[in-house]
């Protein structure tokens, strides 16, 4: 099974990462359309000649890629996913297949702007990923008349063993604790901008499940955070099914 992680930057994702990684039956690939992205957009994002150096940015062969199986052979394929990094062009045929799951992780607007800024100071609607995300989830429901799974980062932090518990159902494939612990550090399986991104998550053995402070955007940030809440909240219609 190839399980499609769809997300926006600062949304837990690499913490789900981790988890599917500790399965001990998982392979997981870190954002694989993040070179193609940069190499397209000419983005000037933190530390992207080293991810252009480092990863492959031609997005053919990235999206061929994402369509087979894991290369080390284990039975399952998790891949995360940026929704913003797929641009038109992009092959998204890997997204289909009998083999393929496509699920929406998704987490209130206003704590991932307060996130996103708190790493890079300018952030664009489109750059946290919410309106990728509605189209992509849209497709998915087109293509198989019905609504993919959603799992909602507010969900996942309030009871990790049952949320996953509950996703995994919703996978067809086994629950397992392991997947509420990882080892600190930077993993192999992270991106060379783990240096950059990652400092809470490697800091952790597992998720965070203190309770979420209170956030209180500037007015720039307020007017993203009111752009992109309908789609948020479309998608979250749809996270209480699993």
């Amino acid at each position: 099974m190839r399980i499609l992680m769809w997300s926006g930057p600062r949304n837990l994702s690499t913490a789900m990462m981790r988890s599917f990684g500790a399965r001990g039956d998982c392979a997981v690939w870190d954002e694989p359309f993040y070179a193609p992205y940069l190499k397209a957009t000419g983005l000037d994002h933190p530390m992207r000649e080293a991810i252009l150096a480092t990863h492959d940015n031609d997005s053919a062969i990235v999206s061929a890629r994402c369509a087979s199986p894991a290369s080390t052979g284990e039975p399952l394929f998790y891949q995360k996913h940026m929704t913003h990094h797929m641009l038109p062009g992009f092959d998204l045929g890997f997204m289909h297949g009998e083999d393929a799951v496509n699920v929406f992780l998704i987490r209130a607007p206003e704590r991932v702007l307060a996130s996103y800024v708190a790493k890079r100071e300018s952030v664009t609607l489109p750059e946290i990923g919410f309106i990728a995300q509605g189209e992509l989830f849209d497709r998915v429901a087109d293509r198989t008349g019905q609504a993919p799974i959603v799992v909602d980062a507010a969900d996942v932090t309030h009871d990790p063993a049952g949320a996953l518990a509950k996703l995994c159902a919703a996978l067809g494939i086994a629950w397992t604790p392991r997947m509420l612990n990882w080892p600190a550090g930077i993993h192999a399986s992270d991106g060379v901008w783990a240096a950059h991104w990652y400092n809470s998550v490697a800091n952790s053995t597992g998720f965070d499940t203190r309770p979420e402070r209170e956030i209180n955007l500037p007015p720039h940030l307020a007017e993203i955070a009111d752009a992109a809440r309908p789609i948020y909240e479309r998608l979250s219609a749809s996270a209480g099914r699993i």
